[in-house]
């Protein structure tokens, strides 16, 4: 469904509907203010007592088609038994503890307004998680057939759990939502294929799509910190029902670069930390390219003939599945003509809508309480018009999506918009960057210090870039916007810049790289970072860090790295030819951002991102994960931009 805001929806908000429309753009509602830590926490308190005030909490062994029984904790309205509320519904390998009659969850719902509103939350234990039975599988595979009346996968385990809910939970008024956060967003897509007639809305919330390219990698590329930290205790066995949680690891220092450099090769990990007791590590080492198993752990192909309605959310600033997002929406809206399939990107970082006002990210501010503003005007709506409306139905927009620069959010009838303009960016000689390409007759003439050809720099994995300038053990949420005034300064960092633009630039959607470069090695990463460099005489905002300066500060705003062995395919790697001119296309993901009037638009270009993504030998090896420390090497890298082979991003521009 493809709709802007009605007129009446948006005098709702307290805007003037016909400019708003006509600019496709929603300031937010002047009641909206910036909310305190202090606030937050009173907030925190009042719900959690307006739970145990208004909540009964009652608690389910439910049964599956198998036998396995799922534990599950359902919150209902004491008035349920006299009013018929809806049913929302989220499954997690999280935990949903507190787990007894007399203990609560500090919040409960989607967020404070919708708990008040008045919904039965009803929350499970996933299949092999915690208390519930059976056995657990990372991004358990989805079956597109079942072959007998006892198949089971997340599609039937959320189909058997509303049948239960509704035969033997508390009264409800029949219909059901789900909604989840990451991996729970993962298990609200896969509720979406249950197609249980009862699912009326779904969302999907930076839910993982394909774990080749959500969380642990990036194009092919390994976020080593992310995975390494986070699989040391969600990867371990549980092989009973249990409510406790594994131990994390100890790292032993805060310096993640220190810590993972002397780790040395991938290889080391289990040797050193993991002992083989992670499967799923052992699996990520056995499986560095795109091959049978990962493949059927792509949601993608199954989400067609969906029946519910769908709202899927995600975060620019998401770091760990911003690719999640944007390609479940739009694998919906390829698969599902006719549904009801909106998209939401806000500010955010990861689940920051729910978790935070969204009104910061590291140094950058954002404006007043984007997530409240989410929260009252898109989320709740959304529910409460399929789950409790008389007629179902919403007029919410097909792409509610925040522009970063100017601050605001914007509606359109299609998200890449429609009316975006394709533009080519070229690199330039002398560190340019500009919408003119290369001529021939550059190529002839030589300056002083000028290269027309290519600019070089050595890249070697034993010094490798670090991804920010501070000390952390792990992947930050700020990198996404942090200054990166660091990395041009270092020799293996190209940069190219524009000149200060004269007018505002707004880049919405993705871009398409594609990098012409050489390297002495067979083997290299290419990363790309789009980055808004402030003007001089930018003012300081009291709101960010101390000392730090915001004149002519180097903002990301988009980043993406390319492993270059899948350069022509994910599933079958090769070398690089050393000192071969080779094309390195790739997708750098969305963003929506608009560089203002004397703004720079500038973008870096590495090989090394250290810790964030693992170091890649540069010499060539079947697998990568098992490289050896003699396989390592320092390479020289260069990257042409002369009219032959001119290195370039396809971005799409916004008219103004």
């Amino acid at each position: 469904m493809k709709k802007l805001f009605s007129a009446a929806f948006l005098l709702t908000l307290g805007l003037a509907a016909p400019a708003a429309y006509a600019q496709q753009a929603l300031a937010l509602p002047p009641a909206t203010q910036s909310v305190s830590d202090a606030e937050n926490k009173a907030t925190l308190a009042a719900d959690t007592l307006y739970i145990q005030q208004h909540y009964a909490k009652t608690e389910y062994q439910v049964p599956m088609r198998d036998g396995v029984k799922l534990y599950t904790i359902v919150y209902a309205p004491k008035d349920a038994d006299k009013v018929r509320y809806p049913i929302l519904l989220n499954r997690t390998p999280y935990s949903i503890g507190p787990y007894g009659p007399t203990r609560f969850k500090l919040n409960i719902g989607p967020s404070s307004l919708m708990m008040r509103e008045g919904y039965i939350f009803a929350y499970q234990d996933v299949r092999g998680r915690y208390m519930s039975e059976g056995e657990f599988l990372d991004m358990r595979p989805e079956l597109e057939k079942h072959a007998t009346k006892n198949d089971t996968d997340e599609g039937t385990d959320t189909f058997d759990t509303i049948e239960y809910l509704l035969k033997h939970g508390p009264k409800s008024n029949g219909r059901v939502g789900q909604w989840g956060i990451s991996y729970p967003g993962f298990y609200t897509s896969t509720g979406l294929l249950s197609r249980h007639p009862a699912l009326k809305a779904a969302s999907p919330q930076a839910p993982i799509a394909d774990w080749f390219w959500d969380d642990f990698h990036h194009n092919g590329a390994f976020f080593l910190p992310h995975a390494f930290n986070f699989l040391y205790s969600f990867g371990q066995a549980r092989p009973q029902p249990t409510a406790l949680n594994n131990p994390g690891i100890k790292h032993g220092t805060p310096d993640g670069y220190d810590f993972f450099l002397r780790m040395g090769p991938l290889k080391n990990a289990n040797e050193q930390y993991y002992k083989g007791k992670v499967a799923f590590w052992n699996q990520l080492m056995q499986h560095p390219d795109y091959d049978a198993f990962w493949q059927a752990r792509n949601l993608r192909p199954h989400l067609h003939d969906l029946k519910a309605a769908v709202l899927t959310v995600g975060g620019f600033n998401d770091a760990e599945d911003l690719f999640g997002a944007l390609n479940t929406y739009q694998t919906i809206e390829q698969k599902n003509p006719g549904l009801s399939n909106r998209l939401v990107m806000g500010p955010w970082v990861h689940g920051g809508w729910a978790r935070g006002t969204g009104e910061m990210v590291g140094n950058v501010a954002y404006g007043p309480s984007p997530s409240l503003w989410y929260q009252q005007n898109v989320e709740a709506p959304f529910f409460k018009s399929y789950l409790k409306a008389e007629k179902p139905g919403s007029d919410l927009p097909e792409a509610t999506v925040f522009e970063s620069g100017t601050n605001r959010w914007r509606t359109f009838d299609a998200w890449p918009p429609k009316q975006a303009q394709t533009k080519t960016l070229y690199f330039r000689q002398a560190g340019g960057l500009s919408f003119n390409a290369p001529t021939s007759g550059e190529n002839e003439r030589r300056m002083a210090g000028v290269n027309f050809e290519f600019d070089q720099f050595i890249s070697d994995p034993a010094h490798p870039v670090p991804f920010i300038e501070t000390t952390n053990i792990g992947m930050t949420r700020e990198y996404m916007t942090d200054d990166q005034r660091f990395a041009s300064r270092r020799p293996d960092v190209l940069t190219y810049q524009t000149e200060p633009l004269t007018e505002d630039m707004t880049l919405a959607g993705p871009i398409q790289a594609l990098l012409q470069v050489a390297t002495t090695g067979t083997d290299a990463d290419w990363v790309v970072k789009i980055i808004d460099v402030y003007p001089d005489d930018t003012p300081d905002n009291p709101r960010t860090a101390p000392g730090v300066h915001l004149g002519g500060y180097q903002q990301m705003v988009r980043s993406e790295v390319m492993r270059g062995r899948f350069r022509d395919s994910f599933s079958q790697p090769k070398p690089f030819v050393a000192n071969e001119v080779t094309a390195v296309p790739f997708t750098v993901q969305d963003l929506m951002h608009t560089f203002r009037k004397g703004h720079r638009l500038m973008v870096q270009v590495q090989s090394t991102w250290f810790p964030l993504v693992d170091r890649n030998p540069q010499k060539y090896v079947p697998n990568i994960y098992e490289a050896d420390a003699a396989d390592f090497q320092a390479a020289t890298h260069r990257l042409y931009h002369n009219s032959e082979h001119a290195s370039q991003l396809v971005v799409k521009v916004l008219p103004q």
